[in-house]
């Protein structure tokens, strides 16, 4: 059985809309814990393809792709790229203009 806080974030996440991102901390403040971010990792990475969870919407607090190159930010970049959402030189997005502000 999966916890409320759980049942929220998976809620959260696949409400994500395309060409918007949402950060660790954000998504595990809606869901109810704000100190979770770490629970979210976690959880994007054993629930992601039972939930179909569109898991590449999930950056860091600074607008970057937490995975490692090789490792999945790659994939991460060229989908979040495919949804129309830009990146800086530095490959930093802009949270100004992408960050998806949910009114849960």
């Amino acid at each position: 059985m999966l916890t409320k806080f759980t049942q929220n974030a998976l809620k959260i996440i696949q409400d994500i809309p395309e060409g918007k991102v949402l950060t660790y901390g954000w998504a595990a403040a809606l869901a109810g814990e704000p100190n979770g971010a770490r629970q979210i990792s976690r959880l994007l990475h054993s629930m992601s393809k039972k939930y179909d969870l569109p898991w590449h919407r999930i950056v860091n607090s600074k607008g970057k792709i937490s995975l490692l190159p090789s490792q999945g930010y790659e994939l991460q970049k060229a989908l979040l790229e495919s949804e129309g959402v830009k990146f800086s030189k530095n490959d930093i997005i802009d949270l100004k203009i992408y960050l998806w502000v949910n009114q849960v």
